[in-house]
Formats: structure tokens, sequence, C-alpha cells
């Protein structure tokens, strides 16, 4: 795998939470949503189940919360995870002025 490679993967897949949290700073987002949302917005495209799995502990962490919606369960962003985010979106700041 080349370092760029390497770079793209660990900044996306395993980094899933990232652009959940980004997403649901627009708006209330039903879990089913998610990965068509990251492959149009973010131009990849997260696995079926990997999403739900990063829900499930960005929920249990308290980084968002949901409630069931006409028999669906509906996302939204905590206070804890919009700090989480701009914490994210801070460091990757540092990295890249660091990189110039």
């Amino acid at each position: 795998m080349l370092p760029t490679e390497r770079l793209q993967k660990l900044n996306t897949i395993e980094n899933l939470w990232l652009y959940i949290l980004s997403l649901l700073t627009k708006r209330e987002i039903y879990a089913w949503e998610i990965p068509s949302l990251i492959e149009n917005k973010f131009n990849f495209k997260p696995g079926r189940i990997t999403p739900y799995r990063v829900l499930y502990r960005l929920e249990k962490q308290g980084f968002v919360k949901s409630k069931m919606e006409k028999r669906r369960r509906v996302y939204q962003i905590t206070e804890k995870g919009k700090r989480e985010l701009g914490f994210a979106k801070k460091f990757y700041q540092t990295v890249l002025i660091g990189l110039k």
C-alpha cells in the first residue's frame, strides 16, 4: 500500500466518526442515510454496517443521542459531540499548518 493510500484509509474509513459528527451538525439524520451522505459529500463509501457500529459507540460515549421518530431511529449531535469535533478540526489544522 502506498503511503498516500494508507493516509487516505486512516483519515476516512478508520475515522468515520469525524464524518458522521460533521453531517450531524447540519441536521438530524437516520442511520440508513449516512453511507450515501458520506459518499456524496466526502467522496468515499463506508461499509454497510460500519456506520451503525460507529453510531452505537458515539451514542454510548455521549457524542450523539437518538430518538424514535415514525418507527425509525434518528440521530443528533450533542454538545459533547460538537466539542469533540472541534478538537478534531483544530488537530487537523495544526497538522496542515505544520506541513507548510
